[in-house]
């Protein structure tokens, strides 16, 4: 049937960031899990696999919404009808010379996708905002050591998800050239500014383009109390 599944509120075509990638497309949607309808995932036209079949509502739901924001993403990039399948490694799976990211947090997803040729990779996040209470627990698993002594105690919660968000995002646009896992600590988030522009340096050696010392440019936004990150690459 290919429409929009109960428990979505109609895509957003936007760009919620400071700076516009060009040649990507961005498109996120609402959603609601406790509006899922048993027959959502064929209202969509997306597979629901034996594992999501098993999972709880909440789930379904940002899965579903996830993959409807980038079907709708590809389809306004280029065309196509196609929507990512999920890896062994749990990374959507995109066309050939397409990259793309998605992400879901409470009651929100989005997809971003562009041509290869326009972006090797591209890492899009989203994260709650923490309170400076759980920030303070968090902040030695999360920030490394040079970014703990940078870190200024009244924008705790701030800086601790930023951190968090936008080395997620690091991670989600460099895997797919790289196909290594890495950690926190094995990058650090050099600045960040109010206009919402950020730096990052890898402290690891990935490939031989993606060594220590390589750094890169992100982006984030706060809306209310979630926190969007992106790395294009």
């Amino acid at each position: 049937m290919n429409r929009l599944p109960t428990c979505c509120s109609p895509l957003q075509h936007h760009w919620p960031l400071p700076r516009p990638v060009p040649g990507a497309v961005l498109v996120s949607c609402e959603f609601d899990p406790a509006r899922l309808a048993a027959d959502d995932f064929q209202r969509a036209a997306i597979e629901q696999t034996p594992a999501l079949q098993r999972s709880v509502a909440k789930r379904q739901a940002e899965y579903l919404a996830g993959r409807v924001c980038a079907r709708a993403a590809l389809q306004r990039l280029d065309g196509r009808l196609y929507v990512p399948a999920t890896g062994e490694d749990r990374a959507p799976i995109w066309p050939d010379a397409i990259s793309g990211s998605i992400t879901h947090g409470k009651g929100w997803a989005a997809a971003v996708v562009a041509s290869s040729s326009v972006c090797s990779g591209l890492g899009l996040d989203q994260e709650a905002l923490l309170d400076d209470e759980r920030a303070g627990r968090l902040a030695k698993e999360i920030l490394t050591e040079a970014e703990l002594l940078r870190l200024d105690p009244a924008r705790l919660g701030l800086t601790v998800t930023l951190t968090f968000s936008l080395k997620e995002s690091l991670f989600k646009a460099l895997y797919p050239l790289v196909l290594k896992r890495f950690y926190f600590e094995h990058a650090e988030v050099l600045h960040w500014s109010d206009d919402g522009l950020a730096r990052l340096r890898l402290l690891t050696d990935l490939s031989p383009e993606w060594h220590h010392g390589r750094e890169l440019e992100g982006q984030f936004s706060v809306m209310g109390n979630q926190v969007l990150s992106l790395v294009a690459v």
